[in-house]
């Protein structure tokens, strides 16, 4: 018997089989349906995708055997993949020396005699395995039978290529999410260890302006005034990034409840100082919302407080609409503002994207806001688009899955 030849590139075919991960993995149907198709056009009652391992060829899938993996010095596998771009097949392997007194052409159960594998190959051109069927008489393929076990053969390298290119993406969204989680904890750390400082230059602003008033000329107060009004600033920001950051965990850790809408915004409301000038209208059908309380909550309050912000108009007007599906919530926000243009329109939900160069009281917003409400919309099932014609009005449309399973009293 001989022994198999060992590939002049076994180095880069070894790193190219070893990066597909799939050695030792359990059967899967893409595979096991294209042997079973080269079992059934040869006409041969065994098909196997064999890989050749470094000491073993291992059957990724198996047709009319329940050998699982043998020697690589008996592989007669392990000989084709020495010729890439050829068929091998062999009629009759007890007349073929290279096979004399091989223990596999013995096997009571089922003797190699008829043997025929298309080399399976990576985008390099390195031979991994084979796509073989086997006989246990003698035998011998007609041309079209090769040419279709080709075909199935370039077929499996391109589950092959698939499953490098899946595994590849599987790698990366492992990296970023673990960059993420970094990202969050980094931003939390930050932000919490900021928030003190902030307070304290405030809370010193004030005394400093207190304690010195008769000292300070005009020029000294106003800069005092940007002192604190930095700092308000800032500390917003700073909780605007540690919302967005928490947002995942908003949306997980609080369970479903029941509640009507319009009582529901009453509430909200009632958290901003509504001045004359603001007329907020109510949907007309008060329903009852089932869905995580908080997290729409966020939605809303993000929504109001940009219509309220980014409004030049001497009356405010801020009107609800909801309605409700088999599947989802679906929800109107709409403000008669300064609007937003067109092309503007897909970049708001943008983390860090500002839209407007400053909102009502003149300061410039930080970019974070609608990116929130978006990833909190997304959590919950929903979408979330935005319409708008600069100078008239701004409509904002998202919806909420509904779970009705999880509701509770």
């Amino acid at each position: 018997m001989q022994v198999p030849q060992i590939p002049y590139n076994e180095r880069e075919r070894l790193e190219s089989l070893y990066k597909l991960n799939i050695l030792n993995t359990p059967p899967e149907e893409e595979y096991d349906n294209l042997t079973r198709l080269a079992s059934v056009i040869c006409n041969v009652p065994v098909a196997l995708v064999s890989l050749i391992d470094k000491e073993k060829q291992w059957f990724k899938s198996k047709i009319g055997t329940d050998l699982c993996d043998t020697d690589r010095n008996l592989s007669i596998c392990a000989h084709a993949i020495n010729a890439p771009t050829e068929i091998m097949e062999i009629p009759n392997t007890q007349k073929d020396i290279r096979f004399k007194n091989n223990s596999l052409l013995k096997n009571p159960k089922g003797p190699i005699i008829f043997y025929c594998g298309v080399p399976l190959k990576d985008k390099n051109g390195n031979a991994v395995g084979t796509l073989c069927v086997i006989d246990h008489k003698e035998n011998k393929l007609s041309h079209e039978q090769k040419v279709s076990l080709q075909a199935l053969a370039h077929q499996i390298e391109k589950l092959f290529e698939l499953r490098e290119q899946n595994l590849h993406l599987r790698a990366v969204q492992k990296n970023l999410e673990e960059q993420n989680e970094l990202l969050k904890n980094f931003a939390g750390i930050v932000s919490h260890d900021m928030k003190m400082p902030l307070t304290s230059m405030i809370v010193t602003t004030d005394i400093l302006r207190a304690k010195y008033a008769d000292k300070l000329d005009d020029q000294g107060k106003k800069y005092l005034g940007y002192l604190k009004q930095s700092s308000f600033k800032l500390s917003d920001y700073i909780s605007s990034i540690l919302t967005h950051y928490e947002t995942d965990k908003l949306t997980d850790e609080h369970p479903q409840e029941s509640f009507y809408l319009n009582h529901f915004l009453e509430e909200i409301i009632d958290l901003f100082n509504i001045e004359e000038n603001c007329e907020i209208n109510f949907p007309e059908n008060d329903i009852e919302i089932t869905c995580n309380r908080i997290a729409l909550e966020q939605i809303i309050l993000n929504l109001i407080g940009n219509s309220l912000k980014y409004n030049d108009k001497d009356k405010i007007v801020i009107d609800f609409d909801c309605y409700e599906d088999a599947k989802h919530y679906h929800f109107t926000v709409s403000d008669n503002g300064m609007g937003i243009e067109e092309k503007k329109q897909k970049e708001v939900f943008n983390l860090f994207s500002t839209v407007a160069s400053s909102d009502r009281h003149g300061n410039k917003g930080n970019g974070i806001g609608l990116s929130t409400v978006k990833k909190l919309v997304t959590n919950l099932g929903g979408t979330i688009s935005v319409t708008s014609e600069v100078g008239k009005n701004t409509h904002f449309h998202f919806s909420v899955k509904k779970d009705l399973h999880k509701k509770i009293a």
